[in-house]
């Protein structure tokens, strides 16, 4: 019976075992360190990867372009700020009302930390943001969040006539986000205290909306978006 010749294994390198595993995590990292160091995003995958001593391969294997790690970034984002939720032991117990407010408060702690590259961004596109490709993962994660707390409360209304809109209810906390992010980019208080005191009044005015007592809550978080909008 023939046999096959048996090839010596290569042997490997210094250089080859020190080379360190190419994560998601470091592609997002490296992608978001150059935007802001060259002030533009990146033409060419090949010399992206080049330069951050990566394979154009290692790159496909989390991303199929540009456009999907950028969408990648926000998804990220939602999913850190849950993870951040969830390892707060009494978070399950919350009302629907203190999980959004969490959610929120969360998501825009994490935002700031990553500020610069968000007003990059998003700066001259903040007109149309509610269009931006890349917030479209973020937009499905937050309407889902949304629409499950929906159904929970929904869930504890023995009366079918006080039941909401799931699909209502949940588009309208895209746009309240839309309007925080806008709202943040703007702030230039201390802290971004003026974007906690937004949260915490829409949050409150939305849910006051969902429970049927609407007005004193609508009024107050009028008056104050004309105070810090239009004054």
């Amino acid at each position: 019976m023939a046999t096959t010749k048996k090839t010596p294994a290569k042997k490997t390198t210094k250089k080859e075992a020190a080379k360190k595993e190419i994560t998601k995590h470091d592609i997002l990292t490296a992608y978001m360190d150059y935007v802001l160091e060259h002030e533009k995003t990146p033409k060419s995958v090949y010399k992206f990867a080049k330069d951050n001593h990566m394979s154009e391969q290692e790159f496909y294997n989390f991303f199929g372009s540009f456009d999907g790690l950028r969408k990648d970034i926000w998804n990220t984002f939602f999913t850190m700020t849950m993870d951040v939720a969830h390892k707060n032991e009494d978070y399950p117990h919350f009302s629907n009302r203190e999980k959004m407010l969490t959610f929120f408060y969360t998501f825009f702690e994490l935002l700031t930390l990553n500020r610069s590259y968000v007003l990059y961004t998003l700066k001259e596109n903040q007109h149309m943001m509610s269009k931006m490709e890349q917030l479209k993962g973020l937009r499905k994660h937050v309407k889902n969040f949304a629409k499950d707390l929906i159904m929970q409360r929904n869930e504890d209304k023995s009366n079918i006539l006080l039941e909401r809109s799931e699909t209502i209810y949940s588009e309208g906390a895209w746009v309240q986000m839309l309007f925080l992010m806008k709202f943040w980019m703007e702030d230039d208080s201390a802290g971004f205290e003026k974007t906690d005191m937004a949260i915490e009044k829409s949050v409150n005015t939305i849910f006051d909306v969902f429970d049927n007592t609407p007005l004193d809550a609508v009024f107050d978080f009028g008056k104050f978006l004309w105070k810090e909008r239009m004054a």
